[in-house]
């Protein structure tokens, strides 16, 4: 049974919290005033917008508002179930979200280990920073040197025709489309993801690496009993974080790689949204999708974080 506080123990103990806080308060004001900015970018552009999700279930107009417009109930839900886009968009969007978790998500954790076995200190830091600068590349600079290295008589298309390839231009065929999208993804962001792994290497213990050199382990076993599990609640959260955006393939990119030869299986459901709520103008039904979208993302994650916290006791909540 839980101790009933008496009045008097109930006061001194809120005396005593307000003197932490004062106190926290003075000894970390600088920081919490950084924090300022941040808290109000949030409110106003993550907050104070999720009022929109009204949108889903209105037929909206701009000149009657969000809190005029018609409520339509899950009217804009339904009708996109029965779009004959809805399963198209939904399948490449899974498709391509798998295909990067399968193949983007190593990458960044192998090139860290390999970085992590080079002694030479300059090579290791060159390698490093070259890693890291197709990160600063714009997207649409990056979609342009694959359209050039993809079309007819692009460097890409020619080794295709090379190996027996037939199909002409890679560019224009929908077969393509994903491997390109996700092996430019792997290119531009391999170094940049594995900062994180890199950091997280920096951290263990070399008392476990020398402990291991004295039991006879080789780098391999080292790497396999010491590096991947001191890794692995690391890779595990950035995981369930992934797992939790499954539904979310950028817009800008895939919109500046598709066609209309392509959108059977380049067209996903954040470039559907773009086309009926950007260029159609009809916001209650694009909301409406988003939201559907959105949902998904948490329930995904929410289930990920519980998978994760019975089996290895490493979770976000």
């Amino acid at each position: 049974m839980t101790k009933q506080l008496s009045p008097a123990e109930k006061a001194k103990a809120t005396s005593e919290r307000r003197r932490l806080i004062r106190r926290d308060w003075k000894m970390n004001k600088a920081v919490y005033l950084m924090a300022v900015p941040v808290i109000v970018y949030f409110f106003i552009f993550n907050y104070i917008p999720m009022g929109g999700i009204l949108m889903a279930f209105e037929d909206y107009s701009i000149k009657k508002g969000i809190f005029g417009s018609t409520f339509v109930g899950f009217d804009n839900f339904i009708r996109f179930f029965n779009s004959i886009y809805c399963w198209r968009v939904i399948r490449n969007t899974l498709l391509i979200s798998l295909y990067g978790l399968l193949f983007s998500f190593p990458f960044p954790i192998i090139f860290a280990l390999c970085l992590n076995e080079i002694r030479n200190t300059k090579f290791k830091k060159l390698t490093q920073t070259i890693s890291y600068l197709p990160y600063f590349i714009s997207i649409v600079v990056v979609v342009s040197i694959l359209q050039d290295f993809t079309s007819a008589d692009g460097v890409l298309t020619q080794l295709a025709a090379a190996l027996g390839d037939t199909g002409g231009a890679l560019w224009s065929r929908p077969e393509w489309f994903r491997t390109l999208y996700i092996g430019s993804n792997i290119w531009q962001h391999l170094g940049y993801n594995s900062i994180i792994f890199i950091s997280a290497l920096a951290a263990i213990d070399q008392e476990l690496y020398e402990a291991a050199v004295i039991d006879g382990a080789g780098r391999w076993k080292q790497t396999l009993y010491i590096t991947l599990p001191e890794l692995s609640s690391t890779i595990v959260v950035l995981l369930i974080l992934r797992l939790g955006q499954i539904m979310n393939v950028g817009y800008e990119k895939t919109i500046l790689m598709y066609s209309p030869a392509t959108y059977e299986t380049a067209d996903v459901i954040a470039s559907y949204v773009y086309r009926v709520g950007i260029e159609d103008a009809d916001y209650g039904y694009s909301t409406a999708i988003n939201f559907f979208n959105s949902v998904v993302n948490f329930l995904v994650l929410f289930v990920a974080n519980a998978i994760s916290r019975k089996l290895s006791e490493t979770s976000l909540w």
